[in-house]
């Protein structure tokens, strides 16, 4: 079992690549992975509740880790406390910390 870091930066209203790299999350999971998928900077705008947002929640009840850059929701104004289901705001040193513990890493 691997473990995979996935960053995502982009908003999935910008474009379908990142409903993509969602079900990347969701394959590497169903395949005995271990998955954080770590939203930053526009990549936080699904985390609050909206359309996209119930896939968010869906890859959290599959397991996969899904975290939201605390700076990035407040640059955004997006409240912390008021997340998708699922959906934990983080703090940045969990991407650092996986990186430095060897985790397959994909930034998009």
């Amino acid at each position: 079992m691997a473990s995979y870091l996935l960053i995502e930066s982009r908003d999935p209203f910008d474009g379908g690549d990142v409903l993509q790299n969602y079900d990347l999350a969701s394959n590497l999971k169903k395949r005995g992975n271990d998955v954080t998928l770590f939203l930053v900077q526009n990549g936080v705008v699904p985390a609050r509740p909206c359309m996209h947002s119930e896939r968010l929640s869906q890859l959290a009840k599959e397991e996969v880790t899904v975290l939201a850059d605390s700076f990035s929701l407040r640059e955004r104004a997006i409240d912390a406390g008021a997340l998708a289901s699922g959906v934990k705001a983080s703090e940045l040193d969990v991407v650092v910390d996986a990186m430095a513990a060897g985790h397959k890493t994909i930034w998009s």
